[in-house]
Order: C-alpha cells, then structure tokens, then sequence
C-alpha cells in the first residue's frame, strides 16, 4: 500500500472518530438546518409535520450511513471481492452527484502531504491537515450539485453535508 493510500485509509479513520464523537451534536444540528432549509426555500409547509417528519428521518439515517461510511472495519467489507476502483465506479453509478474531481484533489492532497511524512506517528496529523483543507469526502461535490439544481430528493444528503461540514470546522 501506498503512503499516500495508508494517509488516506487515516483520514477516513479520522473522520469516523471525529464524526462518531459528535453524532448527538450532529443529529441535533441537522434539525435545525432541515427546519431552516425547508422554511427558507418553501419545500413544504412545516406545519405538514408528516412531510417534516419523513425527512427528518431520513436525514438520521443518512448522518449514520455516513458515519459508517468512514468506519475503517466497515470499509474493507462493504464491496467484498472487488477492488476498490470498481467499488469506487458503483459508488458514482449510485450517487445523484460526481464526486471525481474531489476524490482527485483529496488524492492529489495526500500525495503532496506524504512528503513531509517522516515518520507514521505523523499521519493522524496530516489527516488532520487534509481534513481542515478538503472537508469530508464527498460533502463539496454534494453541496455544490445541490446548490446548482435543488431538489426535494437530494435535501437529506444536502443536509447532511452541511451539517458535517460545519461541525468538523
């Protein structure tokens, strides 16, 4: 594996550790950025708390999915017998956004990162520095697809996003 890889697999780790701390933080603040998304783009009533209630629930259950996301016991299971650039294809197959250019820069990051790697004891930090940098893989490209074509069906991923994004800053 490569230093720039085993810099990556850390960020991913580090994400999990970071997100899975200030999952109730997390949970909360997703609420009221729900609430305050559906009022300020006029979704849907908010007194249509059925509506309400659906995507919030959604919006749990894909701060968890995330969270899991980053597990690095969850990750080497969850595309058993292929590599990871074909897990990587079904991944972009299955997403309404294109997370390629970001992947590339977190990649590019991780690389330029690595030179000023001496020792592993070092990655946690460095995975620190892609994670002040870069964000949470893939919240940029799913924020820059929603804001460019809302819609109803993308709002919990939006969500989400936001809400990791500014929690991790």
């Amino acid at each position: 594996m490569s230093t720039a890889r085993l810099l990556l697999n850390c960020y991913f780790e580090r994400l999990y550790e970071l997100l899975e701390q200030k999952k109730s933080r997390l949970c909360q603040r997703a609420t009221e950025l729900l609430e305050n998304i559906v009022r300020e783009q006029n979704i849907f009533p908010l007194a249509d708390r059925d509506k309400f209630q659906a995507y919030h629930d959604a919006v749990q259950a894909f701060i968890i999915e995330r969270i899991e996301s980053y597990n690095p016991i969850g990750q080497q299971y969850s595309f058993d017998g292929i590599t990871s650039q074909e897990a990587f294809e079904i991944d972009l197959q299955l997403n309404w956004y294109d997370s390629r250019a970001e992947f590339t820069t977190l990649q590019l990051l991780a690389k330029k990162l690595t030179s000023e790697l001496q020792s592993d004891d070092q990655l946690p930090q460095l995975a620190d520095k892609i994670i002040a940098q870069c964000g949470a893989y893939p919240d940029q490209s799913i924020i820059k697809d929603y804001q460019s074509d809302p819609d109803t069906q993308k709002l919990p991923d939006y969500i989400v996003s936001l809400t990791i994004e500014e929690i991790i800053k």
